[in-house]
């Protein structure tokens, strides 16, 4: 199987990652961290999120960020946006890029979102709807993809269904996600076989949790069939207040140390990834989850914790 000769790395550690700390993290480190990671090279950074400070209250600085970050030609800054009054925040603060959500299981988008899937699908109309009339990208997350905490397996045709949806809604690409990190390479081409029905390959994207170590895995099986975007985080930050046990989104590095061992091209600069990393990690006082952060560290001192 011939894989891509480039992919897209869809940095979500500011966003994904940091939403799940508990203690505030500063508007200056989220802009320092993000600041860092578009020196990386990396193409696009989940930059923040436009909900309501009651429910996530760690990107109620969210305008702010977007102010403050220093934004490079070429470099997508997508911001989740999960209603009308988000997407207009959004705007406002200068975003040509929106998400928005939803899961494959029902059970576990009522314990999210408050409403069951359909109900999520309506909400998302008018965000893309408005997206499209701005000429706003938008970009679909489709949660639980190969696995649910409370219903176990998800049926590969909800999911195709449910990302036909997204599509037909207007969502440029369509990220789906294992949340709590179960599947495996054969469920993960399974799934991909299933939605590639509905949306085109390269509209997809692999949004990986690597609970259960296999992220790496399941990157490299969706790269056979095709995919080349992948969304991951830095130093592996992140995890599921939903699901319990789950760890963060798969490593940058890790995923980026895949890749390049591929000989396959991202733009993306190792060392001052590991700076990104190092950032906030040194922030949070805990070591990067990456193992390649890790090994690298050990093996290759990084000389300092700002970019040059």
């Amino acid at each position: 199987m011939k894989l891509p000769q480039r992919v897209t790395m869809v940095e979500v550690g500011p966003r994904d990652g940091l939403q799940n700390e508990k203690s505030p993290v500063p508007t200056e480190i989220k802009v320092g961290l993000i600041d860092r990671l578009t020196d990386a090279g990396l193409p696009a950074i989940e930059a923040t999120s436009f909900v309501s400070p009651k429910w996530v209250p760690q990107m109620a600085d969210n305008a702010e960020v977007m102010a403050r970050i220093r934004r490079k030609l070429g470099v997508r800054y997508p911001v989740l946006t999960p209603n009308p009054k988000g997407f207009e925040a959004a705007l406002a603060a200068g975003c040509d890029e929106v998400a928005v959500f939803v899961a494959a299981s029902e059970t576990f988008s009522q314990k999210n979102i408050n409403c069951g899937i359909a109900e999520s699908l309506e909400r998302a109309k008018p965000v893309a709807a408005a997206a499209k009339a701005h000429r706003v990208r938008v970009r679909g997350y489709i949660s639980c993809v190969l696995g649910c905490p409370y219903e176990g397996d998800i049926a590969p045709s909800v999911v195709r269904d449910v990302a036909a949806a997204l599509k037909a809604m207007g969502c440029d690409e369509v990220s789906l996600g294992d949340t709590i990190g179960t599947g495996t390479p054969g469920k993960t081409q399974r799934l991909l076989r299933a939605v590639a029905e509905a949306v085109p390959v390269a509209e997809l994207a692999g949004h990986f949790h690597d609970t259960y170590g296999q992220a790496l895995a399941n990157v490299y099986a969706a790269m056979e069939l095709g995919v080349a975007t992948f969304d991951s985080s830095v130093a592996g930050l992140g995890g599921c207040p939903y699901a319990k046990g789950a760890t963060g989104n798969v490593a940058s590095e890790d995923v980026l140390y895949l890749l390049n061992g591929l000989d396959i091209e991202t733009g993306v600069d190792m060392t001052r990834l590991r700076l990104a990393g190092r950032f906030i990690c040194d922030f949070l006082g805990r070591r990067p989850a990456s193992r390649v952060a890790r090994a690298l560290d050990a093996k290759e001192p990084l000389a300092t914790a700002s970019p040059a």
